[in-house]
């Protein structure tokens, strides 16, 4: 049976944080990072297909953040609005909450050290990453580029369950230089509370981002959902479908222009776990007829031009990098890369990511259709973590 799957795999990321009327959960916070990662994302990218992992973005900054010090500290710190000394057994507790087998809907999380044979880490960092995020520590020979890319790429296709077969490639890695590759994945497989039968789902038109009609296989159910209609503060509305999963702890959230002719990339920028919580005090469960294509997406994001962006610079630049609680060595991040794939179907949703440091009439019950661009979340309703985001301009 087809289901949901969501990995992803996350490298180096920071943001400014945005004010809320009630102070924000870590998830929120590390989610929020994420967020503005993606914001940076689709603004090079307004008619493209965009998928990220938030919180997979943000675990990575928090596996290395008991590395950094000096300014390079402060730099993920300011990002993740996280507190000066660390909330270690916040992160704890959360990777525990994300992953608790009464979620229902199966959330598997991994975390891992790929360093070079004989790199002396602190144990201290070792032993953070261990109690935080259950982190495996592997040494390997990045003079044997190819080998060591393998030894990666095996590992995160495992833990993907096969959806990311590939991160990285042996060109990425310095066979004289690279002393670490810090890798997050995660991996969701749920079923929808309310699946779609396979007989409902017919060719419709989809008006793509480019303005193109195209003929699309869109699903199509009568149930009850959650729908509600939002605004920006400029005034412009936007409509949003909660999709809940069968544990009832995850679900999709879908994000749609109220009008036809707005863009959706005038309604991304304000996205926010402070947004997305307010959504829940404007949606109400009606009856609808919701039709809404069947899609795979999958990208590759560069993450260092979003996160110098966002003011997390001196991770990357030799002689400014400061890491000295990582290794007495010094070290800078070479690259920050995220890879994700997405299937929606009638069943549930299949996604992964990687990222590595080296998304009326009142006779009858009203049709939703999501016929143009659209935003989806997947979010971890207890934390408010935003598991995956993405944007589709062409399923």
């Amino acid at each position: 049976m087809k289901r949901l799957s969501v990995l992803c795999l996350c490298a180096l990321v920071t943001a400014y944080g945005h004010k809320a009327s009630q102070a924000p959960s870590y998830a929120e916070r590390g989610s929020d990072l994420g967020i503005q990662v993606f914001q940076q994302v689709v603004r090079s990218k307004p008619l493209e297909n965009v998928v990220l992992s938030p919180h997979g973005v943000a675990s990575i900054l928090g596996m290395l953040l008991p590395g950094a010090h000096g300014d390079t500290r402060k730099q993920v710190l300011n990002g993740l609005r996280y507190k000066k000394n660390g909330p270690y057994r916040m992160l704890k507790k959360l990777h525990k909450t994300l992953t608790a087998k009464s979620n229902q809907d199966v959330v598997l999380i991994a975390n891992a050290m790929f360093s070079q044979d004989g790199f002396p880490m602190e144990e201290a960092f070792v032993t953070a990453n261990k109690a935080n995020f259950q982190c495996e520590s592997r040494s390997l020979d990045f003079g044997d580029p190819r080998g060591a890319a393998d030894e990666i790429n095996k590992w995160v296709g495992n833990k993907t369950k096969g959806h990311i077969p590939s991160l990285i490639k042996a060109d990425m890695l310095d066979p004289a230089l690279t002393r670490l590759v810090a890798v997050d994945a995660i991996y969701f497989k749920g079923l929808w509370k309310s699946c779609f039968q396979p007989e409902d789902t017919k060719m419709r038109p989809f008006t793509g981002g480019n303005g193109e009609v195209l003929k699309v296989p869109m699903m199509s159910q009568l149930s009850v959902f959650s729908i509600g209609i939002a605004a920006t503060p400029q005034g412009l509305k936007y409509k949003v479908i909660e999709l809940p999963y069968h544990g009832n702890t995850v679900s999709m959230l879908i994000v749609l222009p109220a009008e036809e002719d707005t863009p959706l990339s005038r309604v991304i920028p304000h996205i926010s776990t402070a947004a997305v919580h307010g959504w829940t005090k404007l949606m109400s469960a009606r009856k609808v007829r919701l039709l809404i294509p069947k899609f795979t997406v999958d990208a590759e994001v560069d993450l260092e031009a979003s996160l110098s962006a966002l003011g997390i610079t001196d991770m990357f630049i030799e002689g400014k990098a400061d890491f000295r609680h990582l290794s007495a060595e010094p070290v800078h991040v070479s690259k920050a890369l995220q890879k994700a794939k997405v299937v929606v179907d009638e069943d549930g949703t299949k996604a992964a990511a990687a990222t590595t440091a080296i998304l009326l009439a009142r006779s009858s019950p009203p049709w939703v259709s999501v016929d143009r661009p659209f935003l989806f979340l997947i979010r971890h309703k207890p934390t408010g973590a935003v598991l995956f985001m993405g944007q589709i301009n062409q399923p």
